[in-house]
């Protein structure tokens, strides 16, 4: 559950930057599902090919031509998304403007911010797609949307011993809506987050320590509602190593090395990690494993552009 963008993707001049609404006239565009959350979905996906649909995602958007784009593309990458459709607001988009080897990402949340816990979530034909779920994940964007809905979610997860995975996805996410994550995390079994973010997060939570795995330690001790499961919290820090913290030792994973060259694009590596990791996380693959997944995945996306990716995976 996330907020749902339409990714409009185009290579543009410099010019254009200032003239945003020229976009989709003028210049040959792409479109993808896009957002964070749906951008991980589509990715695990991916890496699981068949059976199709093993995802589903909900969120808002409105009731217009790029909904009905972005509903298509969904499909496409065999995302079972269920949207919570509104007339109030258009769908939420985010333009990719490509100039050279650079990108501005300008983003629109516009509908995405009006999902509604009653008109959606609660509705016993959605409320069934949750129950069925084994695996929960939700960006740390979505805190700024529903809270309500999170905390439903989570707490089902909880008291049903399954997993609710989230990420911390922006500093200003620890900084600006640490209430909301706060109020989510006893409910979290899987904690993602960067370096960037995690620094901030400790910051806010007064762990008085810049140390990564130090973090990954204190963010992976916090209290937790399932005493089932241990929380487990993975960091990764770019080009370098990625940190996972379980509850009695701290592990690290060199990425996937690949020669600066190669990367057309880094936007969308960290979502694409998430997809990996999922991939194998709801085939109960050691938890290894999963990181191999995610490094593979992130490793494929930033050698494109945006969020895409070949017709089929060669994960090992």
């Amino acid at each position: 559950m996330g907020n749902p963008l339409l990714d409009i993707c185009a290579v543009v001049d410099k010019d254009f930057l200032d003239k945003f609404e020229e976009l989709v006239k003028k210049f040959k565009v792409e479109y993808h599902a896009g957002g964070a959350t749906q951008n991980s979905i589509k990715i695990a996906q991916w890496m699981i090919q068949e059976p199709h649909k093993v995802g589903t995602f909900f969120g808002c958007i409105g009731k217009d031509k790029f909904g009905e784009i972005l509903k298509e593309k969904a499909e496409e990458v065999h995302v079972d998304a269920h949207y919570y459709e509104q007339d109030e607001e258009p769908t939420g988009t985010c333009a990719a403007c490509i100039t050279g080897d650079n990108r501005s990402l300008v983003a629109n949340l516009a509908a995405a911010n009006c999902y509604k816990k009653d008109k959606h979530l609660d509705l016993e034909e959605n409320w069934k797609l949750v129950e069925k779920a084994k695996v929960y994940y939700i960006a740390g964007f979505f805190l700024t949307v529903s809270l309500e809905s999170i905390l439903k979610v989570a707490k089902h997860a909880s008291e049903n011993n399954k997993l609710f995975c989230m990420n911390l996805s922006a500093p200003f996410i620890c900084q600006f809506f640490k209430d909301n994550l706060m109020q989510v995390m006893p409910y979290v079994d899987v904690l993602f987050g960067n370096e960037t973010e995690a620094t901030a997060f400790a910051k806010e939570q007064d762990f008085d320590t810049k140390d990564i795995k130090e973090i990954a330690r204190k963010a992976q001790a916090l209290p937790k509602d399932n005493k089932k499961r241990q929380r487990v919290v993975v960091i990764t820090q770019g080009k370098d190593e990625t940190v996972m913290a379980l509850s009695d030792k701290i592990e690290t994973f060199p990425v996937v090395k690949t020669d600066p060259k190669y990367i057309v694009d880094t936007n969308g590596a960290g979502d694409a990690f998430v997809g990996g990791f999922l991939s194998e996380l709801v085939q109960e693959k050691p938890l290894d494993q999963c990181v191999k997944a995610a490094h593979y995945a992130a490793n494929v996306i930033i050698q494109r552009a945006g969020c895409s990716f070949p017709e089929k995976p060669d994960f090992k």
